[in-house]
């Protein structure tokens, strides 16, 4: 029996291109459907959570934001300049023993427009430096191939994932990041959160819900077509690149019965086949799920295939599963029970947990069922993609950083990771999430911070850009040293 993490667990930490990177029109850069996303620097939280929760992205915005192509109002735009920044950043993560870097890569640092004739070799260059900074510095790199951002002309010109044509775009796009860097890259994740496209349309599907008659029909119809690229981009990189590791990605919600009542037993049940489930059985099995039949009747959803689609998904499988944890709910039956905030959604309450500053409820023991039950199903190796506590923290006049409750969270999850590695799970990395702090994904801002390394930049993106190392840098450095032994 193991008591412990393999000696050469993969200890890392996380970020996105969207909302680390900026150099918004630098280097050959296209437009990303991430850059369009607004915030008014001058918003409250109740203003920024209301814009967050409950103001679908719209066309309006869409039109509004093609004409006002300066960053003040898109923080995107801005990230904290690790496009610039790179060298420095890495250069602290080496000196935090990290063994991992996940990040993404922009498409349309790629290809502007994504279906240009010839790749940007500005962006090639861009991406081959960084991870080459990477190796340097004895750190393996995750690379997600799509976070959120495509080219934003997909979506003008071919309706992004609705169309077919966005599979072979993607495509080759994926064929171009194998053979230019694949030499650099040790893990691939074709896409960042597949489940997205169901509970944040505009991020995961580029969907805008007032163009749509059926946004149900329509998410999983651009989904499907997510699934054929995913599954395509598999089978390329192990062709293109023998003996290579490549994964699939959800946000995982981990949920229980909020009452012992059959209807909410049932409900948690369906809730996981809906929410996590669906998108890993694809991407493991190869196959859909008989489960959604019943689901997609229920939404009056008819996915159009074409010969050979299923044959495509089934000789296609990941070799690896990861995913983000933040949080857990519950299922229930009652209509009337209490809300609270989640990741990218509002979450049925737990009245048996504590919340953060955001209302996320935080569950480390959930973590290591999430671990149990996703190695029980598929009985692949694990990388916990994403898992952190965005919260506010103060920098003092001396530059410290004190967030003993970023430590409290990290060691109480890291240790119910450590006790699944003891259950049997074969979990072979974790890439703690905000690693350095970026632009928060669903506020927008810079107020939600989650890394161990400060950032010294405001919700508008005024600041020094100075980083800072917080007590809870020096704390994960000793786990990482230690391999998850000193959590003290």
């Amino acid at each position: 029996m193991k008591k412990g993490f393999d000696k050469d667990f993969l200890w890392g930490g996380a970020i996105s291109c969207s909302q680390a990177d900026g150099g918004f029109r630098d280097g050959g850069k296209g437009v990303s459907t991430q850059d369009l996303r607004y915030l008014d620097p001058s918003w409250n939280r109740e203003q920024v959570e209301e814009k967050h929760h409950g103001s679908p992205f719209s066309k309006a915005e869409f039109d509004q934001a093609l004409k006002d192509m300066d960053t003040m109002y898109y923080p995107n735009r801005r990230g904290i300049d690790f496009y610039h920044n790179y060298k420095e950043d890495i250069a602290l993560f080496e000196e935090m023993g990290m063994k991992l870097f996940r990040t993404s890569i922009c498409w349309a640092r790629i290809f502007p427009n994504g279906d240009d004739e010839l790749p940007n070799q500005e962006g090639l260059n861009y991406y081959r430096n960084m991870f080459s900074e990477c190796k340097k510095r004895g750190i393996k790199v995750f690379a997600t191939m799509l976070h959120y951002d495509i080219p934003v002309n997909l979506v003008i010109k071919y309706d992004g994932w609705k169309n077919r044509k966005t599979i072979d775009f993607y495509c080759r796009y994926a064929e171009v990041l194998f053979r230019e860097l694949g030499d650099l890259v040790d893990y691939w994740l074709p896409f960042n959160e597949f489940n997205a496209g169901r509970f944040a349309p505009w991020d995961g599907v580029c969907l805008m819900q007032d163009q749509e008659e059926n946004i149900n029909q329509s998410i999983f119809q651009c989904l499907h077509h997510q699934f054929l690229a995913s599954a395509r981009t598999v089978k390329m990189c192990h062709e293109i690149l023998p003996g290579s590791m490549i994964g699939g990605m959800i946000a995982r919600f981990e949920t229980y019965p909020a009452t012992c009542k059959p209807e909410d037993a049932l409900q948690a049940v369906q809730d996981e086949q809906y929410s996590n489930w669906f998108y890993t059985d694809i991407m493991v099995r190869g196959e859909y799920p008989k489960y959604m039949e019943r689901y997609f009747n229920m939404f009056n959803i008819d996915i159009q295939m074409e010969e050979g689609d299923l044959k495509i998904l089934k000789n296609s499988k990941v070799d690896f599963v990861s995913f983000s944890y933040y949080f857990s709910q519950v299922s229930t039956s009652d209509q009337t029970w209490k809300k609270t905030a989640g990741n990218l959604i509002m979450a049925n309450k737990n009245p048996y947990l504590e919340t953060s500053e955001w209302g996320w409820q935080k569950d480390p023991i959930g973590l290591r069922v999430t671990l149990n039950k996703v190695y029980d199903r598929y009985n692949l190796p694990i990388i916990i993609a994403e898992n952190g506590l965005g919260t506010t923290d103060i920098l003092e006049a001396d530059k410290s950083i004190h967030d003993p409750y970023r430590i409290d969270y990290l060691r109480s999850h890291i240790q119910c990771m450590k006790e699944a590695v003891i259950d049997g799970v074969e979990v072979i990395g974790y890439t703690m999430w905000g690693i350095i702090d970026i632009v928060s994904c669903g506020p927008l801002t810079m107020d939600k911070r989650y890394g161990v390394i400060y950032v010294d930049l405001d919700n508008g993106g005024k600041g020094t850009g100075k980083r800072y190392k917080k007590d809870s840098f020096q704390w994960y450095k000793k786990c990482i040293e230690t391999n998850g032994e000193v959590l003290d």
